[in-house]
Parts: structure tokens; sequence; C-alpha cells
């Protein structure tokens, strides 16, 4: 909280939505949050959507479709709670309001095709990595989906059965209303995360922000204002020109300019800008710079 508030007094934000993932989902943190004012989109754990999602389960079993969307409530204090949530007696899911729902959290529930072919494949690794554990055919920690009684190892059928009737969901707990912001816009908004692990990968990587040689606190923010500064103009390149870094690097590193002199006649010979290069150079080009 500290450092989030320091970031909006400094650039006079009065308006911010904090997005962010599982890691954020606390009690504790989201309250805080809430308190100071701020939104905040965070993904929650797959564990809650029984608890969530008790209503569907009644009223529609574990079926779900491509894309379906549902927009309910969540318990603020997860632990302990006796807060309810989703009524199995109403087929309607709540529509989350914070007058109306003081304990609760607006969540959102999607299902993905895509993703549960992949936490599919993912269940099934985790459920032979256990089987092989209990049989004692592979020695490891104790890995999920496997649970010890009395110093033996046993799978844990019903853990991994849960786990199964979960797979392609995917939620999303916030504190902004429906009237502001409708579910999709919840989603799409904690999906645009990925620009900041590209970026984080970008700086490690590309930009070389680490291995760090300097010891002093002035070299050290040298280096970082150099990489982040890099940053910068790299994702202002990305977003003009729609291209990765290292492609708009490979393209446009081979154009020279050449300047030979011949008995005192000097001739400059700019280089061959094919219709992609032309391309490229316009969309880095300011408007004014165009007119």
């Amino acid at each position: 909280m500290p450092i989030v508030t320091a970031f909006q007094q400094r650039h006079a934000i009065t308006d911010m939505v904090v997005v962010a993932d599982a890691g954020m989902l606390s009690a504790t943190n989201l309250r805080d949050l809430d308190e100071a004012g701020l939104r905040f989109i965070v993904g929650s754990r797959v564990t809650k959507a029984p608890g969530d999602l008790t209503s569907h389960f009644h009223w529609h079993g574990n079926l779900f479709t491509d894309g379906q969307i549902i927009d309910t409530i969540t318990p603020r204090d997860q632990r302990g709670t006796t807060t309810k949530t989703s009524d199995p007696k109403l087929k309607a899911e709540p529509i989350w309001n914070p007058t109306t729902h003081p304990k609760s959290w607006r969540a959102v529930w999607a299902y993905s095709t895509k993703r549960a072919v992949r936490d599919t494949k993912t269940l099934n690794l985790q459920e032979h990595k256990a089987r092989a554990v209990v049989a004692g055919d592979k020695t490891a920690r104790t890995p999920r989906f496997v649970t010890v009684r009395n110093g033996a190892r046993t799978l844990d059928e019903a853990s991994l059965q849960r786990a199964r009737h979960l797979v392609g969901l995917k939620g999303y707990v916030t504190n902004i209303d429906t009237t502001l912001m409708p579910a999709t816009e919840i989603i799409s908004s904690y999906h645009d995360l990925w620009r900041v692990e590209q970026s984080f990968r970008m700086s490690k990587s590309d930009l070389a922000a680490r291995p760090m040689f300097a010891r002093t606190r002035d070299a050290i923010e040298a280096h970082l204002t150099i990489v982040f500064t890099a940053l910068a103009l790299s994702r202002e390149i990305q977003t003009r020109t729609g291209l990765s870094l290292r492609r708009f690097l490979r393209t446009l590193k081979p154009l020279r300019n050449a300047t030979i002199d011949i008995n005192g006649v000097i001739a400059t010979y700019p280089p061959a800008i094919n219709p992609e290069v032309e391309t490229i150079l316009n969309a880095l080009k300011t408007e004014k710079s165009r007119h």
C-alpha cells in the first residue's frame, strides 16, 4: 500500500485500478485497497469456485459452455467465513452491490474450452506423478493429490475429482460495480497483465537489467534509469509499429549509409529502403513530422 499510494500522490492520480494476480488475493490487501478508495481486479484461486458457484452447480451441474461468464459474489474473508454467497435456492446469481453485500466482493468466473484442455493435461501429469509416488516408483516431496496417513502415502481421489470438476474455470475478484465495468471488461483488464510480465522479461533479457555490477547508489540508479528509459522507448516502438523489438532490430539493423571519397570527390549513398522498412519508419514519425 505505501508504494501504491506514493505512486498515486507523485503522479496526482485521483482514480486508479490496481490489477494483480492471485498472489494479491488476501483479505487484508483487498480491504486496504478498498479503504484507500482504490479499485482493484485480482485473480481468484480456483478452489473458491465451489462456494462462489453453488447455485450454478446446483442448477446446471458442472457443465459450462465455451466463453460462458458468471457474474456473482464471493466472501471478503475467505477463511472461516459464514457469509453466504451463491444461494442454491435461487437460480439467478446475485448482482454485487457494496451496500447490499457489505461482506462480499464481486466475483466474475469465466469458462474456456481451451483452458479446460490445458488444465486437464496438467491434472493428468499431476495424477501420474502422484500415483508413481504412492507406488514407490518415484521418490519426491509429497506432490499434489497425495496424502500421508500413519506414514503411508495414498492418492487423494476426492481432491482429484474436485479439481477435474473445475477445469477450464478462471475467477476474478473486484470492487468495481457492474454499472461501471461489465464482466468482459474486468476479464480483459486482468489479461493485460501479460504486458507487465513481458516488460519484466524484456528488462532482464533484452535490456540487460541484471546481473548488475554497480555498488554505489548513484551507479545503481543510473543503470536502472538507462534500462527503464530503453524499456519506455522499446514499448513505444512496439506500440507504433506493431512489431516485436527483436523483429524491429533485425529489420533495421542491416541499413547503412555509405560515404566514399574517390580522389577528393565525396559521394554519400543512402540505404536502400524497401516498402517494409518505409512502413516502419513512417510509423515511428511523430504526427508533427509526418506533416
